[in-house]
């Protein structure tokens, strides 16, 4: 499990499996037993990748796409929001940064850099199902 391999698992007491309209399963696990009261929201979800023809575009939050930077656009996540996304097939994660809005389709959640695809070694196959967590947004 992704917590597992990031060592947190141990600290987290609670969790909470959520089922969403496009298959993905959210995962909310409960604030450690430390002052953080914070959530690590987990979810298993579709993902692509950029394709090349956007490299140097602007992005929705103004930035211009740079396929050698580890970013990544999701449809409502804040811009600057940072998402481990590990790949369950191979067990290879990298951290990315959110900073477009996207993709614009109901089976996929998340669109990584080319980087990013690369690290998580689904570059070729343009698909993947991956796993991501992340820390929501304090009220």
């Amino acid at each position: 499990m992704l917590l597992s391999s990031l060592g947190f698992s141990q600290d987290l007491p609670e969790s909470q499996a959520v089922s969403d309209d496009k298959g993905s399963v959210r995962k909310v696990t409960g604030p450690a037993e430390t002052d953080d009261a914070s959530e690590v929201v987990s979810e298993t979800v579709y993902a692509t990748y950029y394709a090349r023809k956007f490299e140097g575009r602007k992005t929705s939050s103004g930035a211009r796409y740079r396929g050698h930077k580890l970013t990544a656009a999701h449809m409502s996540l804040p811009f600057g929001t940072i998402v481990t996304v590990t790949n369950p097939d191979n067990g290879k994660s990298v951290d990315v940064e959110i900073n477009d809005r996207g993709p614009h389709s109901k089976k996929f959640s998340i669109d990584v850099s080319a980087a990013a695809a690369k690290a998580l070694g689904f570059y070729g196959r343009g698909v993947a199902q991956l796993e991501i967590s992340y820390l929501p947004e304090e009220d």
